[in-house]
């Protein structure tokens, strides 16, 4: 039974860009180093083409230096010592394949590791960077392996699609909880962990910020109970209808305040939100949102997506143990996600980061048997709370906010 990354005595990551440990490996590479593994990390470059987005950690000119010494306090939290940047120029990799391959090669060979982690033939999503990698990397460890073969393993991070949905989880702990993004840096943080999970299916919500103009119903009783949203900018009113037929105006709302999270617990929605002004909202549906769908209730229910199948050949690797030092680590890359954890609920970062996906290519064969593994664990659903009635393999970003890189 393979055990999976985690157990390797000296394993080796091998990306792109500063940051891409965190999403692929970063709760194996924890697991390995307290189990007393070596690891090492290398990223090609020093993602100076990335996004900015805490303005006051780093300039465009800055951004790279910034970056190597975010990846290298992101390795301390995960116990890493061993860290080496490439130095290529972001977003050139594919341009690099000779020089960048023989890097990889000398890499390799001299660290002389059990176990290597880069990401899957896709890239996780199609970054021409990370295909690159993964290529260049897949193809380094077959010349170890052909070399002298005792056993190493390659494992490619991949990322199928969740059955966990962030509207769900959410709706639950506001009902609970009261919770709103009290500030413009949780708006910003919240919007942009939405989106990135989106992007790296963590998820299965539909993920867009949508505009509404001024008067605008945004919800009515009767529509279906799929979506929340948070309102980013402007102001809207929530209003009831009493059995007389008189409107009473329940509540107003402004940026930072949820609504919608009522009819996702309870499955329907009996209140009205109607935009005062102009609205721009983060909308997270666990369905599909389908141009032009009727609305109340008589208009017809979402279409049942597909259920996915099993997840063949892939090992999942439960990482909810060293959950905290991953998020450490996450926070480290701050000019990339300046995302306080205690902004969301600990049930949502545990169903979506609290397991890692590989898929093992024994030998460097691309055509050997997958490796055994555990299947997927799932988060317990607490008492009392309704299971999830429809969900579809893939969220789509519609209004990209972030792309990960």
């Amino acid at each position: 039974m393979d055990n999976g990354p985690g157990s390797a005595r000296r394993l080796l990551g091998v990306f792109a860009h500063p940051d891409d440990e965190v999403f692929c490996a970063a709760g194996t590479m924890a697991q390995a180093t307290e189990a007393g593994a070596e690891v090492m990390i290398v990223s090609a470059t020093r993602g100076e083409q990335g996004q900015i987005r805490d303005p006051a950690a780093a300039t465009r000119r800055t951004l790279g230096a910034v970056r190597e010494r975010e990846l290298r306090a992101a390795a301390a939290e995960l116990g890493v010592r061993r860290v080496q940047l490439l130095g290529y120029p972001d977003g050139t990799l594919p341009k690099h394949r000779s020089s960048l391959g023989a890097a990889i090669t000398s890499i390799v060979r001299r660290f002389d590791p059990d176990a290597v982690i880069t990401f899957g033939a896709d890239g996780g999503y199609g970054h021409p960077d990370h295909v690159a990698i993964s290529g260049l990397t897949t193809q380094a460890f077959r010349a170890l392996v052909r070399d002298h073969n005792r056993g190493q393993r390659l494992y490619q991070a991949v990322f199928p699609p969740r059955r966990t949905s962030m509207a769900e989880e959410l709706a639950h702990w506001i009902a609970g909880s009261g919770q709103r993004a009290a500030d413009r840096t949780a708006l910003a943080a919240i919007t942009l962990f939405a989106a990135e999970s989106a992007t790296m299916r963590l998820a299965r919500d539909d993920v867009r910020v949508q505009w509404f103009p001024s008067g605008t119903c945004v919800i009515e009783p009767g529509d279906p109970a799929d979506a929340l949203y948070l309102i980013l900018n402007g102001t809207a009113d929530r209003l009831l209808e009493d059995p007389g037929g008189q409107v009473i105006q329940v509540r107003p709302m402004q940026a930072g305040d949820f609504f919608g999270e009522r009819g996702l617990v309870v499955g329907q929605r009996i209140a009205r939100v109607v935009a005062r002004e102009s609205l721009t909202c983060l909308v997270l549906s666990r369905t599909p949102i389908t141009p032009y769908a009727g609305r109340g209730a008589g208009a017809g229910g979402t279409a049942e997506p597909p259920a996915a199948g099993p997840l063949r050949g892939i090992c999942a690797v439960d990482v909810a143990g060293h959950l905290d030092r991953k998020l450490a680590a996450l926070a480290r890359h701050r000019t990339q996600y300046p995302v306080v954890p205690s902004m969301l609920p600990r049930s949502l970062l545990q169903s979506m980061l609290g397991t890692e996906f590989f898929r093992r290519i024994p030998g460097g064969s691309p055509d050997a048997a997958a490796c055994r593994c555990a299947k997927t664990p799932r988060p317990r659903r607490p008492a009392g709370r309704p299971s999830p009635r429809r969900w579809h393999r893939g969220p789509s970003t519609k209004e990209t906010v972030g792309v990960h890189r």
